[in-house]
């Protein structure tokens, strides 16, 4: 076998593997739609399930009645948005501080930070409980973002990539008369866009899909978020499970993140590529 022809099988097997690896990915998604808009009276066992013979969309509406989805899709997106919001601005102005400022015990404090990605987060829930009441905020949507408005993990990113930036630029602008914030607005924020963009998107798709926090600090249904709605669902109807009813809860809890997630693709991208030119 000639060498073009090792390395068209070779590249026939790495796609096939791919393409293998992410029909797997895809096929509960799959599955989790077409189960969302089957009747409650069809099976939901063998090769059976992937057919859907009568399509309903009667399973959302139930799903609405049993768990209004209004205020928590509303608190979710207000959770969402300013939490990613908050994270991007104090991540990226700290990140920037560590890596082009010298002061004393900086690297002792940066350290500090990593030090506390060690940290299970339950391990603080009571010590944050006790501050978030006597501030007067359990119960309120803000405790679901001021506490993690800087994380240590985003910390460190904006910080490592706000190191790749030339000290030269940063000197210039200072020559030239900028202020610090004035370079972090107008010199830092430009330059790292791509990394913006991408802690961007885990940032939502982390605080879309967060569970335990608004578990912990919500006492009212019209409070809940999304994700603790539709654990409320009922898991059973008489003798038997709703699957298609918890299916379509499930997938309108789903389905924008994965839209937010195609749309932010680029960006990721462009980041990825960012680094290997750095590299």
């Amino acid at each position: 076998m000639d060498y073009t022809s090792k390395k068209k099988l070779t590249t026939f097997f790495v796609y096939f593997c791919l393409i293998f690896i992410v029909i797997i990915s895809i096929f509960p998604v799959f599955w989790m739609i077409l189960t969302s808009i089957k009747p409650t009276s069809e099976t939901l066992s063998g090769l059976e399930s992937l057919v859907v013979h009568n399509p309903t969309l009667g399973n959302y509406s139930a799903v609405n009645k049993i768990a209004p989805m209004l205020y928590p899709t509303m608190n979710s997106i207000f959770v969402t948005f300013f939490g990613t919001v908050s994270t991007l601005f104090f991540c990226s102005l700290a990140g920037f501080a560590f890596a082009k400022f010298r002061f004393p015990g900086r690297d002792a404090l940066f350290l500090m930070v990593l030090v506390t990605l060690l940290i299970p987060q339950e391990v603080g829930i009571v010590p944050l409980f006790t501050i978030m009441r006597s501030l007067h905020l359990t119960n309120s949507l803000w405790s679901l973002i001021i506490p993690r408005a800087a994380t240590a993990l985003g910390i460190f990113y904006m910080r490592q990539y706000c190191m790749s930036v030339p000290d030269e630029i940063v000197e210039a602008a200072r020559i030239d008369g900028c202020r610090d914030f004035t370079i972090y607005t107008r010199v830092i924020l430009p330059i790292i866009k791509p990394a913006l963009a991408s802690w961007a998107s885990l940032t939502m798709i982390s605080r879309w899909n967060d569970f335990f926090w608004p578990l912990i600090f919500m006492r009212t249904p019209k409070k809940y978020t999304l994700m603790v709605t539709i654990s409320l669902l009922p898991v059973s109807d008489g003798l038997s499970t709703p699957w298609p009813v918890i299916m379509a809860g499930t997938s309108i809890a789903v389905l924008p993140i994965i839209i937010l997630y195609f749309l932010f693709q680029k960006f990721q991208k462009a980041d990825l590529m960012a680094g290997a030119v750095k590299g």
